[in-house]
Formats: structure tokens, C-alpha cells, sequence
């Protein structure tokens, strides 16, 4: 009997019990990893999206090598690559003579669907073993949240309990609270001084030759010869201390801040390792508890940190398996609009969205609050097509895989499942963004201004979103203060209101 082990390009995790000291050296198991254009193609993805996982994967096969496993590697230039899983898999099963397939579960709905239909074609069934990575159970949690999804933030309070995160003796929260988000609002004027992530500067400029002969189409920028992003084990476990000792704790208090001063701010970066599994969630909420251990960290700050990953992510995920496929074809808003083409070139004179998008296309990279409250935003205000929205941040950002993105997207910040995720559309005025960031200074565009020249574009979309949803949204409890502010506004201001907002959608590409 000869096995053949598949493993993805987000399964990265060396920690993996397949991995084990007695199972490494086995003659009888084949370690494949495939770059394939079915993986590079369904998207537009971004160039540091591709070239850092053929990276990271091309690392990962050498040290199984180094490991003492037999490895077969499929690079995306080779002669014989069939340019997907199913093909190259039976390719391999007979010139390898493989009489047993094992993977573990593909984390993309569109892949192991995949892999589920194939069994027929391979002619051999493929035993799954779970990918040791994740803290719920897929099949628990799917089953769970496919007859209710709950809140996030009580999801959030059991996973607390069930880990033993962030309680006191008795099993109650520290600081007689579970959520500390309130104190993690603050807008950031340059002090204290953001921190710089490091840059690991790998030169990878053969492998994007390899990729750019091999004709797939990127956007974005691939910085080949300077690699900035963790490819390996040891570079993820760098970034991780990295961001612990210099950044963890200021990223509480400015984690909803922006600024053009700095991308970062005091964000962690670790998405990109973390969704490749070079890192486990456990071990990056643990050292972030460590320092708040050693009394380094506010508790606000490291219970901000902790809910993004123990939270957040699990849930988004829950939502994702429990929902798809229909989730991925829910337009609850009916929005139909086309995506602006400067969300692909940056070329918009609304200074918050030309620094969000320079950014992500310089840097496959924005923090929460960039995608939520301003692309996001301004996709949701100006009623911009759901699946439009999807390809465009499952493409651009390097921590992008649809698991995670389309609930975040299409949930979150689109509000396209009628409030399955988030009990209410996440919409800003530039208010916001003013409050927020240092955007609005020097911009073509006035903060203050609902109508008439230079008028902020985002403060007329507000309210005319608000206004053409207002048989659905007026009764949410939660902006119950929103409508009543619209509806004892004049009649001649919100005529105006309305009718700048009209225009700048008849012109939206110019913006």
C-alpha cells in the first residue's frame, strides 16, 4: 500500500500530526503540494497573494524534505502540471502506483466540494483528517449555526469559558466584563510612535518569473525582490514576537484608527501566516496573554486582540460552512450597482478611498477598519453589487480566502444577508472617517458638507442609503436615532441631500 497526502497551500502547519517524528520518515507516504492556474485564475488575486504562497509553499516542501518525508512538488511552470487537483491526481496515482489518498479538509466551500465530487474519477475513496488548526469543529459548528446563528459576542463568551481565557476564579470575566470595545475607540495623532512591521525582504524575483511565464494575471504590486510578508515558520514566529513586544500594547486604543502617517499603526499582520497555518490561534492568543500576565498590557487591549482571533475568526468561519452555498448568492439590499473602476487603480479624489486602495495595492494589505468603514462602506452606500464586492476583497488582500472574506464581506460589511452577522448595517458619514483618521485633511472633498460643491460624497450616500432602505432598516432598534434625525431634517434639505447623492451615483467613476 502506497499513500498519497495532498496538502493546500493554506495547510501549512509543520505542528500537523502527519508531521510526527514516526510518521515522517515512512517510504510508503508521497507529501504532494500543487501550484495550479484553477487555484491562481478563479479570482484576481494580488501579485504578493500569489508569489507568497508559492513561496511559503515551496519553503514548507523543503523542510519536509529536510524532515526526511518523500515529497512530490508540482511547480506551476511544469511541463506535465494538468493545472488542477483531480487531474494531477490521477496522473499521480499511476505513475506513483498510490492505492491510498488522504487530505485534510479544504477550508474554501469551491474546493472541497471539489474534492468530494472527484472520488468517483480518482477510483479510490480519500480519507480526511481534520487540519489540527482551527478551535470549533466544523461540523459542530456548522450544524449549530445552521438552525440559528447566534451573536458573535456570546459565541465569543463560551469559547472564553470552554479555553479558560481572560476568567477569574469563579469563571466570571476579568474587569466584571467581557467586552472592553468601548475603550478601544481612540483616534491617533502621531503619538505614541506607530510600529514598524518587519520586512523579511526574501527575493523572490525568480519564482514571479516563473509565474509571470507561466501567464497568470495579478493586480497589485509584487515587491519580488523584497519580499515583505512571513514565508516561513521561523519568519511567522519572528512576526508574532515581534508584534507582542513592540505593538500589542498601544493596539487596544488605536485599533479603529487611521492614518496616512502610517498602514500599520499598531496592527499585528499575522492574518497571512495565521490563514496559511504557519501559526495556530492558540499560540498567538497565548503570548498575547502572556504579557498581560507580566503586566505589560492593559486588559482592554489584550481582550481586543484575543476577540479578533478566538471571536471573530471562529465565527465568521461557523457562519460560512453552516450558510454556503447560499450565502455566497444572498443580495438581501438588492444592491446592483457596478464596482467603481478606481477601487482597481486608486484614481478617486475622495482622499480616504485613495489611500485605502494605494495601500492595498502597494501592500495586499489594509486593517479592519480600512475595509469595513471605508471601501466597505462606500461599496454599501452606493448600493455596489454584492458578488462585485467579494471578487474585489477576495482578490486584493493577502490574507484573503473566501472562508473568512465573504462573511466579513458580503455579512459584515455589505450587509447582504439581511443581518444574519452584524445586527445592522455597518454605513459612516465622513463623519466618521474624520473622527477616525487624518483622511479628510487636504481632501478634494468637504467633511462637512451634505450637498452643493465639494460636498463630501459619502454624506449625501449615507442618507440617501438610509432613505431608500427605510422600509427595512427604520424599525432596527439599533438606528433608531439615525432615522429620527432624517426625518426631522427639513424637507428642502433632504430634497437637496437626496439630489446630490443622485448625482454623484450618475457619476460615480469621476469621484
Amino acid at each position: 500500500m502506497r499513500t498519497l497526502r495532498l496538502i493546500l497551500g493554506d495547510q501549512l502547519n509543520i505542528r500537523h500530526s502527519w508531521f510526527s517524528e514516526a510518521e515522517r520518515t515512512r517510504a510508503d507516504v508521497l507529501y504532494v503540494l500543487m501550484e495550479l492556474r484553477s487555484e491562481t485564475d478563479y479570482a484576481w488575486h494580488h501579485a504578493q497573494k500569489v508569489l507568497g504562497i508559492f513561496a511559503a509553499m515551496r519553503g514548507f516542501a523543503q523542510a519536509l524534505q529536510n524532515a526526511g518525508c518523500r515529497v512530490h512538488y508540482i511547480k506551476i511552470g511544469d511541463a506535465d502540471n494538468q493545472q488542477d487537483f483531480i487531474s494531477n491526481l490521477m496522473q499521480l496515482i499511476e505513475t506513483q502506483q498510490i492505492t491510498q489518498l488522504e487530505r485534510q479538509p479544504a477550508d474554501e466551500y469551491r474546493l472541497e466540494t471539489q474534492f468530494l465530487a472527484a472520488e468517483s474519477r480518482l477510483g479510490m475513496p480519500i480519507n480526511v483528517v481534520d487540519s489540527e488548526h482551527f478551535l470549533v469543529d466544523r461540523a459542530v459548528i456548522s450544524a449549530q449555526f445552521a438552525q440559528k446563528i447566534p451573536r458573535m459576542e456570546f459565541f465569543y463568551r463560551a469559547l472564553r469559558k470552554q479555553y479558560q481565557i481572560l476568567l477569574d476564579a469563579d469563571g466570571q470575566p476579568l474587569g466584571g466584563q467581557w467586552n472592553f470595545d468601548q475603550d478601544n475607540r481612540k483616534r491617533w495623532n502621531g503619538d505614541p510612535a506607530a510600529s514598524a512591521w518587519p520586512n523579511y525582504a526574501a527575493d523572490l524575483s525568480p519564482l514571479w518569473d516563473e509565474i509571470v511565464a507561466a501567464g497568470v494575471k495579478t493586480i497589485g504590486q509584487p515587491q519580488a525582490q523584497s519580499f515583505p510578508w512571513p514565508i516561513t515558520r521561523t519568519q511567522a514566529k519572528h512576526a508574532l514576537t515581534t508584534f507582542i513586544q513592540n505593538a500589542l500594547p498601544n493596539f487596544g486604543a488605536y485599533q479603529d484608527a487611521m492614518s496616512t502617517a502610517s498602514p500599520t499603526l499598531f496592527h499585528a499582520g499575522l492574518s497571512f501566516a495565521l490563514n496559511l497555518k504557519l501559526l495556530h490561534p492558540l499560540e498567538v492568543i497565548h503570548a498575547a496573554l502572556a504579557e498581560f500576565a507580566a503586566g505589560r498590557v492593559s486588559l482592554p487591549t489584550v481582550e481586543g486582540f484575543v476577540r479578533q482571533i478566538l471571536g471573530w475568526r471562529e465565527f465568521v468561519r461557523g457562519v460560512y460552512w453552516a450558510r454556503m452555498p447560499a450565502y455566497g448568492q444572498l443580495n438581501e439590499l438588492d444592491h446592483q450597482r457596478r464596482l467603481p473602476r478606481w477601487y482597481w487603480d486608486g484614481q478617486t479624489k475622495m482622499n480616504c478611498l485613495k489611500h485605502a486602495i494605494d495601500q492595498s495595492l502597494a501592500l495586499g494589505y489594509a486593517h479592519h477598519i480600512q475595509r469595513l468603514m471605508v471601501t466597505g462602506n462606500f461599496a454599501l452606500l452606493a448600493g455596489i453589487a454584492p458578488d462585485d464586492v467579494d471578487a474585489w476583497y477576495l482578490g486584493i488582500y493577502v490574507d484573503a480566502f473566501e472562508w473568512v472574506e465573504m462573511p466579513n464581506t458580503r455579512g459584515m460589511s455589505q450587509y447582504a444577508d439581511g443581518g444574519l452577522l452584524g445586527s445592522k448595517p455597518y454605513a459612516g458619514s465622513a463623519s466618521y472617517i474624520n473622527k477616525m483618521s487624518d483622511y479628510c485633511k487636504g481632501c478634494h472633498y468637504q467633511p462637512k458638507q451634505r450637498h452643493g460643491d465639494g460636498a463630501c460624497p459619502l454624506n449625501s450616500l449615507y442618507w440617501h442609503f438610509h432613505h431608500r432602505h427605510s422600509e427595512r432598516l427604520e424599525k432596527n432598534p439599533r438606528l433608531g436615532m439615525t432615522y429620527q434625525t432624517w426625518k426631522k431634517m427639513p424637507e428642502d434639505e433632504k430634497s437637496a441631500t437626496l439630489a446630490q447623492a443622485e448625482w454623484y451615483l450618475q457619476q460615480i467613476n469621476q469621484l
